[in-house]
């Protein structure tokens, strides 16, 4: 038996706190994390379903106890049930759903399920910090597939370096109430975006010296070995492979490390039909090359590469949610450092398209990589290319942390992008191609300078410059430089690296497969 330690609960027996030690309890206890909602300032808080099913078997003392004062986001009860020792109650907004999509005085995003993933993940976080807690039952709310995302990302800890790690609890759906088919299936799916969300976290979080090019083909390998050995292929391009492909533009940025290049490509076909490409950056650690950053917050850059890990957790998630697609994702990796043998501002190198590049800023070092991808991803004759890189500041000054900038030659790719944002909560913004900014990157030495001349728009221009290598005519370009890492607004996802957009791209890719 553990004794709990002194904290103030609510009693089972009387609507007064009560000391914690008072309760003693198994180590292996089960937690139950449940909803409900205010309809107004004034009214009773109104349970769940789940929440009421459980207010029944303890004589509504769940209810009497949540009316003594209001709940602003969660409350954690102690001892009301011998099965579910540990109780928190979450307060899920009372918000409605647009009735139109992407209004600019409206969220771009199911409001609804949103506020379940706000509720689920706040009362999640809260049990996960009690050490006695091995198991989290959890309320679906209305939406099996956000509760258990919510629940799944809440959860993460990147703790894989310290000495000392709790092991996380299991998490189950709630079992207090039969619930159809069609629930239990969305709660499977919403663990399984979420665990591709996880995984991106992960390869973005890990220190540069854990996650070098040659580790991250190796995690890659190990995740579908373990998990996709007969859905998905794993091809590793080597240096020589570049070189004979002729990238020069993708080899400039990598020549600067010992670290050795790769194009890791992952293959994911469950559709005879033309593939979907996604291309992600991978520079796993940006020193800025000889255009060298300020050394104030270069740890950061350790997830630079957080376009390739977003389309890696993507094509996974596409390979354990079985979608009906053939999807090949082809992902550039090295690191862009300074040395003697590095790109010097000025230089000239040649992309795989024939076309020549002034570098006259070796930090723009992700559309010089992106660049010959795109290009290589032509010769698949896909039906759509997304393409997605913690590309610029300029779009983090732009947009912040609330979305992500999409750009598209597309009106159909990019309503497959936009709805894929509402339905799982990240959404997209997109922004213009207008031929004017392509125009600012003339060079008076080569077909084009890798930096614009001017110092606005940076992020538009940067588009633009990957535009000049892609042929096919369904392609969007995704900067997700301004959600690399958490924001406050999504209670769910704990401070670091957020992982975004993995479940918007499934979600796309999910809708994508519904073409006929």
């Amino acid at each position: 038996m553990l004794q709990l330690p002194l904290k103030r609960v609510l009693s089972p027996l009387c609507s007064q706190y009560v000391p914690h030690k008072s309760l003693n309890f198994q180590r292996s206890l089960t937690g139950l994390v449940l909803t409900g909602k205010y309809e107004s300032p004034e009214s009773n808080i109104q349970l769940s379903e789940c929440a009421k099913q459980f207010d029944t078997k303890i004589s509504s003392k769940l209810s009497e106890l949540a009316g003594i004062s209001k709940i602003t986001k969660t409350r954690t009860f102690y001892g009301l049930h011998e099965e579910y020792p540990v109780v928190t109650l979450s307060i899920v907004d009372d918000v409605q759903n647009s009735e139109k999509l992407c209004e600019y005085d409206l969220t771009s995003r199911n409001s609804i399920n949103e506020a379940i993933r706000s509720a689920v993940g706040a009362g999640v976080t809260a049990l996960k910090s009690d050490d006695s807690v091995d198991k989290i039952e959890v309320d679906s709310a209305g939406s099996g597939k956000a509760a258990g995302e919510a629940a799944q990302l809440a959860l993460y800890t990147y703790d894989i370096l310290k000495a000392k790690r709790k092991e996380a609890p299991k998490l189950l759906q709630c079992k207090l109430m039969d619930l159809p088919d069609a629930c239990v299936n969305d709660w499977e799916d919403g663990i399984i975006n979420a665990k591709s969300q996880n995984l991106a976290r992960h390869l973005m979080e890990s220190p540069a010296n854990y996650m070098t090019p040659t580790l991250f083909v190796d995690a890659i390998k190990s995740k579908v070995n373990e998990e996709h050995a007969d859905t998905v292929t794993v091809v590793v391009r080597d240096k020589d492979w570049i070189t004979e492909k002729k990238m020069g533009s993708f080899l400039s940025v990598a020549k600067g490390s010992e670290e050795p290049p790769f194009l890791l490509e992952i293959h994911y076909k469950n559709a005879d039909t033309p593939p979907i490409c996604l291309v992600g950056k991978g520079v796993t650690f940006d020193t800025g090359g000889i255009s060298i950053k300020p050394s104030k917050g270069m740890d950061a850059m350790r997830a630079d590469m957080g376009g390739a890990a977003c389309v890696a957790g993507a094509t996974l998630g596409a390979a354990s949610l079985n979608l009906p697609i053939n999807l090949i994702t082809l992902i550039p990796l090295c690191e862009n450092m300074p040395s003697g043998s590095a790109t010097k501002p000025g230089d000239v190198v040649t992309a795989m398209n024939g076309k020549t590049i002034q570098v006259d800023n070796t930090d723009a070092e992700g559309r010089l990589i992106l660049a010959d991808t795109l290009t290589y991803a032509d010769t698949f004759d896909p039906s759509h290319v997304v393409d997605m890189a913690t590309l610029t500041g300029a779009m983090a000054v732009a947009l912040g942390g609330e979305c992500v900038g999409a750009y598209s030659s597309c009106d159909q790719l990019w309503d497959s992008l936009e709805r894929g944002g509402y339905n799982s909560g990240d959404r997209f913004w997109r922004m213009p191609l207008f031929k004017e900014y392509g125009d600012l990157l003339k060079s008076p030495t080569a077909d084009i300078n890798n930096i614009s001349a001017s110092p606005y728009g940076g992020s538009i221009t940067a588009a633009k410059f990957l535009q000049n290598f892609i042929k096919c005519k369904s392609w969007a370009h995704l900067d997700i430089a301004g959600v690399m890492d958490s924001t406050d607004s999504m209670s769910y996802l704990p401070k670091g690296m957020s992982g975004r957009p993995t479940r918007s791209i499934i979600e796309a890719l999910r809708l994508l497969s519904l073409e006929k």
